[in-house]
């Protein structure tokens, strides 16, 4: 399915080398103002910086096509809409019967008979997180004044940040990927935000999270350094009536509830699948196996431009949650 949420519902549709994509979100309260500038500034987050990311240079231009009044939410459904204009379709010509090692083209070309766009990824590309971060802003709005931040730890094996650097630059001449791990914390979220079992704060979550293209891994609080601890260093007491706690294990939620402590969560990406060096294939035509080289533009690791990402399937996700709980008291 491509929509996301039940009371706060954000659609997409687009391909990576279409003409435009396309997000419509449900559910928007009335009077939210919305900031295009700060709207422009996570768009830029997420086309990233520097030479070990995609040299695709997309204007990322957000146009609201409906929901949008004089600069705040009208309560009807948004729709926006974010052309494509620097897709390069001829990069893509030998790769029409090459499925990619790492890509969905195999499974998208025998699910579909073919029929899937298969340029640059098509539906299932990076691209379309463009369209979700501007329905993030809209989400943030939403969630105020809670807020979210991300930020990247971890760079292939690295977590010192001054090593980051050498390594991609030799990854790079290499012809290889990295990928890299990104932690999400959130603050001033209220108690009790969450649908359990299965629509419960972390479940909702990492179902969003794991959207996102090349996610391969959520953990909340310690995660799976939990099973190594002992119950009573991963319990966290209690000091408040207010259920404020000394430590944080959880990550800040129970039983699938926010517990009004710090969220704390990190997400695991895979490296760029799209590399220089010589990796087999099938010739879906000619049925033969072949040796694939990829050209293009492709990031060393897609990992760096991801943290406004995060912040923004959490914020859909999370605001959905909080419009869930408000409906209900």
């Amino acid at each position: 399915m491509n929509t996301l949420g039940e009371v706060f519902r954000v659609s997409i549709c687009g391909e990576s080398h279409g003409e435009a994509l396309v997000a419509t979100i449900d559910g928007v309260p009335a009077g939210l103002a919305v900031d295009h500038e700060q709207l422009r500034a996570a768009m830029l987050r997420r086309q990233g910086e520097g030479r070990f990311v995609t040299t695709r240079r997309e204007p990322d231009e957000v146009v609201f096509v409906a929901g949008v009044y004089q600069g705040h939410t009208t309560g009807a459904p948004i729709a926006l809409l974010i052309k494509n204009r620097d897709a390069r379709s001829e990069d893509y010509t030998q790769l029409m019967h090459h499925p990619r090692p790492g890509h969905a083209d195999m499974v998208a070309s025998v699910r579909y008979k073919g029929f899937n766009d298969p340029r640059g990824g098509g539906a299932y590309s990076g691209r379309l997180t463009a369209a979700m971060v501007a329905a993030g802003t809209i989400a943030k709005l939403v969630l105020a004044p809670a807020e979210l931040h991300a930020e990247l730890i971890q760079v292939g094996p690295s977590t010192r940040r001054a090593e980051w650097d050498a390594l991609l630059a030799t990854t790079a001449t290499r012809g290889d990927s990295l990928g890299g791990i990104v932690a999400l914390r959130g603050n001033g979220l209220p108690i009790g935000i969450g649908e359990p079992p299965f629509d419960g704060v972390e479940p909702l979550l990492a179902k969003a999270l794991m959207a996102i293209p090349g996610a391969r891994g959520v953990e909340f609080g310690d995660g799976f350094a939990s099973a190594s601890m002992l119950g009573s260093a991963h319990n966290d007491p209690y000091l408040d009536g207010q259920g404020h706690t000394a430590t944080n294990h959880a990550g800040g939620a129970n039983g699938g509830l926010t517990n009004g402590n710090e969220l704390t969560l990190r997400v695991a990406f895979k490296p760029t699948p799209s590399i220089a060096r010589p990796q087999e294939t099938f010739h879906l035509s000619q049925k033969r196996m072949e040796t694939l080289r990829i050209g293009g533009r492709h990031d060393v690791c897609f990992a760096l431009r991801t943290p406004v990402i995060v912040e923004s399937y959490a914020a859909i996700a999370l605001a959905d949650l909080l419009l869930r709980s408000k409906a209900l008291l």
